[in-house]
C-alpha cells in the first residue's frame, strides 16, 4: 500500500498528521524503542477507589503485531517496550508481564527520570524512541522523543492546540483512550514501515517465522521500577 493510500485511510477516520506522513515514515527507520503511557492510552482514564483501570485485547494484540513487524524488519531484533505510568496499576503490570515488555515504571511523578533510566539501560538515544501518550504529565517525555503519538481527547481542544503549536505530537489518533487507540497507532506504524500484510499473513498461519519471533518475544522477564529516595529503583 502506498503512502498516500495509508494517509487517506487514517485521515478519513479522523486521524490527524501533524507532521507529514513521509516524515513519520522516515523517522520510524530510527526507532528502537516504544514507550506507552497507561491511563488515557490503553483505557479512558476512569479511576475509582479500589478500581484498577483496564486494557483491551485489541490493543494488546496491536503491541504484539507491532513488535513482530519490527522484528521482521530489523534483522530479527526485538524493539524495547516499556510502560511509564504515574499510578501503581495492577492491570498495567499484568499486561507488561504477559506480553513480556522489557520495563514498567510506576508511581513516577516526573516521567523524564524514567525515560533517562531506559535510555541509559539500553544505550538508546532520544530520537530512537517513539512515545504514545495523552496528557500534560507526559510532555517531559514527548518533548525529547523521536516520534510522538498523541491519543485524542475531544474534551481538550486548547490542550490539543498547545501540543500542536509546541511540536509535542506528530500524529493524533482518531480514537480516544479505551477505544483501541493503541491498535490504531500499531496499525499506522506497521503500514508506514511496509510490514502490515506480511505480519498478518505470518500470524494467521502461525508460521515458523512467527513461532521463532514468539519464542524470542517471550524471553525477556519484565523488570519493574519505581522511585525511591529520589532515584529509580527496581522492585
Amino acid at each position: 500500500m502506498i503512502l498516500q493510500e495509508i494517509t487517506n485511510l487514517f485521515e478519513k477516520q479522523g486521524g490527524e498528521f501533524i507532521s507529514p506522513p513521509s516524515f513519520i515514515q522516515e523517522k520510524l527507520k530510527e526507532i528502537k524503542a516504544f514507550i506507552f503511557d497507561w491511563d488515557g492510552v490503553f483505557n479512558s482514564g476512569t479511576k475509582g477507589e479500589g478500581i484498577s483501570s483496564t486494557y483491551t485485547e485489541a490493543d494488546s494484540m496491536g503491541t504484539n503485531l507491532l513488535r513482530f513487524g519490527y522484528w521482521l524488519g530489523n534483522d530479527q531484533k526485538l524493539p524495547i517496550m516499556a510502560i511509564i505510568t504515574g499510578e501503581n496499576n495492577q492491570s498495567a503490570k499484568k499486561l507488561a508481564q504477559r506480553e513480556h515488555f522489557h520495563h514498567i515504571y510506576f508511581k513516577i511523578a516526573n516521567k523524564a527520570v524514567a525515560l533517562e533510566h531506559l535510555l541509559n539501560t539500553y544505550n538508546l538515544k532520544n530520537e530512537e524512541v517513539a512515545f504514545c501518550f495523552d496528557d500534560v504529565l507526559d510532555f517531559p517525555i514527548a518533548q525529547k522523543c523521536g516520534l510522538k503519538f498523541m491519543i485524542r481527547r475531544d474534551a481538550s481542544p486548547l490542550f490539543k492546540q498547545y501540543a500542536i503549536e509546541n511540536k509535542l505530537c506528530d500524529y493524533i489518533t482518531s480514537q480516544q483512550g479505551g477505544n483501541h487507540a493503541v491498535r490504531e497507532v500499531s496499525d499506522l506504524v506497521l503500514g508506514l514501515t511496509g510490514q502490515l500484510n506480511k505480519v498478518i499473513r505470518e500470524r494467521t498461519d502461525f508460521s515458523e517465522l512467527y513461532t521463532n519471533y514468539l519464542t524470542q518475544r517471550n524471553t525477556p522477564e519484565t523488570k519493574m521500577f519505581t522511585v525511591k529516595g529520589g532515584a529509580i529503583s527496581e522492585v
